[in-house]
């Protein structure tokens, strides 16, 4: 899929509107459901994928693997599977990320214990100033090597290992490098055991689980989770809910949006994501969840969002997990209203697709609100927008798709003059974004 690049350019206020959507859906599992099924045993049916930038480079990673998969309708796809080890590639051959730190981090997992894998892996120019040195260091535990020694962003060769041995790992909060150690202890002698002492997101443990092909043992304060390596998976048979993070920009749209209301329709309500819903809830926020269910051991339901006042936002860093990705638009709301947010414990947002923080306080600055960067903070001082029409805001190509669908929302909510460079970077996680926003009465130019 190859998107043509664009920018985008609006000025007018949204009007209020009474609507039920299904955003895209999440991009997280969806990655994960190719890679899974391309290592578990016969064909494996995926239903209501993203078809996204992101999730097309995963496809395109894993043909060159030699996976089969065949389309059998928009959204459903089937993935046939051989099992660990079944992954090949030609000597020195290249494989491309794109912009997806996800795709790279849970597929070098699955190559460090694949044998003969010898393969020099990129990404976009975002990516590949993206650090992967705890991943790295992760990896050459299991006995892969990496080329040049001591660099740690892309490109670099993978060398996987001769003789992997299941390791024990202390789990931060990434989820990727936590999946990665578990999809590379699959393929691994001996036990790989993961000790959490912190929440992430455990998308993957709870597609594993149906196979049962490992355990989740909780202990008091932690939660250590086992894997038995060299033992096959079934395959997966896997429906996908929509993404939560997807939905937060029309959620904030409505929330401060007068006399508007909104359903976002088979949501993903995994605890581990909704921290932007939990805490909005905490400021005044009119959102209820309703029709909730149980698919592949990910809880799904709908959102109902109505517009109301709002609280400043108060962030502690325990949000962090399960929000991570919602931040550039809590910002964006923030500024809106009035009084002190205060976001506390997120230094990591410096190393995203762009140094999110830094970003969104340069587009808050071109609007005059004024902020603060502290040395894991970011506090914001909300107020209305006087005279909107005589302030402009300019997005420059930053290769991150969250300013630019914060810049977007905000832009929306105010009437200023906005211009975002390379807005088709949305389409690495929300393809669906701008026809949604144009039913719900936003106006555009595309450029």
């Amino acid at each position: 899929m190859n998107i043509k690049k664009f920018d985008l350019s609006l000025n007018k206020k949204i009007n209020p509107f009474k609507k039920t959507i299904n955003v895209d859906s999440d991009k997280s599992i969806s990655i994960r459901s190719f890679l899974i099924g391309s290592i578990s045993q016969k064909v494996s049916s995926l239903n209501n994928i993203l078809e996204s930038e992101d999730v097309f480079s995963s496809i395109n990673c894993l043909r060159k693997l030699g996976v089969k998969i065949k389309k059998i309708r928009a959204k459903k796809y089937l993935v046939y599977g051989n099992g660990f080890g079944s992954l090949a590639i030609n000597k020195n051959a290249k494989l491309n990320f794109g912009n997806s730190g996800t795709l790279a981090r849970l597929l070098i997992g699955i190559l460090t214990t694949t044998p003969n894998i010898n393969v020099n892996l990129f990404g976009d120019n975002s990516l590949n100033k993206r650090s992967m040195e705890n991943l790295v260091k992760l990896m050459t535990k299991f006995g892969a090597y990496f080329f040049p020694k001591n660099k740690f962003n892309f490109p670099l060769k993978l060398i996987s290992s001769p003789m992997p041995v299941g390791i024990t790992y202390t789990a931060g909060s990434s989820a990727q490098l936590k999946s990665a150690v578990m999809l590379a202890g699959l393929n691994s002698y001996g036990v790989t055991k993961i000790i959490e002492t912190q929440i992430s997101r455990d998308h993957t443990e709870n597609i594993l689980l149906n196979n049962k092909k490992i355990k989740k043992i909780k202990k008091k304060q932690k939660k250590i989770i086992r894997i038995q390596g060299k033992k096959k998976l079934n395959r997966i048979n896997i429906y996908v809910p929509n993404d939560p993070s997807s939905a937060a920009f029309f959620s904030a749209l409505t929330l401060l949006n007068k006399n508007s209301s909104i359903i976002l329709k088979n949501v993903g309500l995994n605890k581990t994501r909704i921290g932007f819903y939990d805490l909005l809830k905490k400021q005044g926020a009119n959102i209820r969840y309703k029709n909730l269910k149980k698919i592949n051991n990910e809880r799904i339901g709908d959102i109902i969002i109505k517009s109301c006042k709002l609280k400043p936002i108060k962030a502690s860093r325990s949000y962090y997990v399960s929000m991570t990705d919602e931040y550039p638009i809590l910002f964006a709301m923030a500024a809106l209203i009035k009084g002190k947010s205060h976001f506390k414990g997120i230094s990591d947002l410096a190393n995203k697709e762009s140094n999110r923080i830094l970003e969104m306080k340069k587009v808050l600055d071109q609007i005059n609100i004024k902020s603060e960067i502290k040395k894991d903070e970011f506090i914001i001082y909300g107020q209305r927008i006087a005279h909107s029409s005589k302030k402009k805001i300019i997005v420059p190509n930053l290769g991150d798709h969250r300013i630019c669908m914060s810049t977007f929302i905000l832009a929306l909510l105010t009437g200023v003059k906005t211009k975002i460079k390379n807005f088709e970077t949305v389409y690495t996680s929300s393809p669906s974004f701008l026809k949604i926003a144009r039913m719900l009465g936003a106006k555009f130019e595309i450029q």
